[in-house]
């Protein structure tokens, strides 16, 4: 029986061709709205590897309790990397040399030659042991800092919004009054140091005129829980030192942007929502014109049913091409681009979670925007159907 049978799915498709400019226009409403999802979902995903890939497992960073979470308010005794070693067998050797690193860090003005401005950044004066403790550091262009100079991350440019010409080796930026020298770049595999402008230690403790410290990051030896550690800090009260394994302080870092992340998926859950009351207007502009050819179709033997599910077929079309054209454009202009925020900064990450997000909803836009107009047009009688005047 013909009552029986579906559209041809060709049928569905030469559909769209009939009214090629109402199917452009719904096409790149579509892809505007995956679009924005996907760049929301990579912005949550982007700041997530940030702060998952900073944290090596065998680092334990010691710095002021009184600091809580924020390094840059933390002041130790410079005496603490010795009271360290001395102390504690836990920590790992290099050739000889104990692989603890003394650190310096902070957020200051920076002044680069295109912004005199100048712009936060953020600033880690370290020793030749960091190398040794920073394990997913990995040096670039150029050479190691010496005396008056600095190695730039990747990301430094974004945070302090400058042209990355500003920072090429050889050029000179003016922090605290002093100038220095860019001796070479580095990269740390997408993590939070990649926003981080680092020098020698002694060479920002004395423009800064402080002598303290911020913090000591120590490297343990393999399979060595930070027990030793921990407990040394707790029983040197005067020192008001405090422990935490580096993947631990940044898991906390994460709670902390919790609200980011929470506010970023409802904004991509409201797009998402506006997409679906586009594709219900669209869709009842494209659906509303073609109500005489529908009766035509019921009053040949074809139901509802089958009517309806190739209109969403049409729906479903244009958003599969909606989602790859949106995809392949956030993958080839987004994906890996540099993003500022208050920490410093971090990649886009377009990756499968974004797009299959995004994707999603492309398709459930097509579906559900289609829906409701195709079923409102399908009650109209077919004897009013095909009267019906376009």
């Amino acid at each position: 029986m013909p009552s029986l049978k579906l559209l041809p799915w060709d049928y569905a498709v030469r559909n769209l061709w009939r009214r090629p400019s109402r199917t452009l226009l719904t096409w790149l409403a579509l892809t505007v709205v995956v679009f924005l999802v996907m760049v929301i979902v990579g912005l949550v995903r982007g700041l997530e590897r940030s702060l998952s890939t900073s944290g090596d497992p065998e680092v334990v960073l010691v710095y002021s309790v009184g600091a809580e979470m924020n390094l840059e308010a933390s002041a130790i005794k410079a005496s603490t990397p010795g009271l360290l070693t001395a102390n504690l067998s836990s920590i790992r050797q290099h050739l000889g040399q104990v692989c603890v690193s003394p650190e310096l860090y902070l957020g200051t003005i920076i002044r680069t030659d295109s912004r005199p401005q100048g712009g936060l950044g953020l600033i880690r004066g370290v020793t030749d042991a960091a190398p040794l403790v920073r394990r997913q550091i990995l040096l670039t262009a150029g050479q190691w800092p010496g005396p008056g100079e600095l190695l730039v991350g990747r990301f430094v440019a974004t945070k302090l919004d400058c042209p990355p010409a500003d920072l090429a080796i050889g050029k000179e930026v003016l922090i605290e009054g002093t100038r220095w020298k860019v001796s070479g770049h580095f990269t740390a595999n997408g993590g939070a140091f990649d926003a981080e402008i680092w020098c020698p230690l002694p060479d920002l403790q004395q423009a800064l005129k402080r002598q303290d410290l911020s913090l000591v990051a120590c490297l343990l030896k393999p399979n060595t829980p930070p027990t030793q550690i921990d407990v040394f800090c707790k029983q040197r009260v005067d020192l008001e030192l405090k422990a935490v394994a580096e993947p631990t302080y940044y898991r906390s870092l994460q709670m902390y942007y919790q609200p980011l992340r929470a506010l970023a998926w409802m904004v991509a859950g409201l797009i998402s929502a506006s997409g679906v009351f586009a594709g219900l207007n669209l869709m009842y502009g494209a659906v509303a014109g073609r109500v005489r050819e529908l009766a035509t179709l019921q009053s040949i033997g074809f139901r509802r049913h089958a009517i309806l599910w190739s209109l969403l077929q049409e729906g479903g079309l244009l958003a599969a091409a909606a989602s790859v054209l949106a995809g392949a454009l956030a993958v080839a202009l987004l994906h890996d681009s540099a993003v500022r925020f208050t920490m410093g900064a971090f990649a886009l990450q377009i990756d499968a979670v974004a797009i299959l997000t995004g994707c999603g909803v492309g398709l459930l836009v097509g579906v559900l925007g289609a829906l409701p107009p195709a079923w409102k047009i399908l009650r109209v009688p077919v004897v009013l159907g095909l009267k019906w005047n376009v």
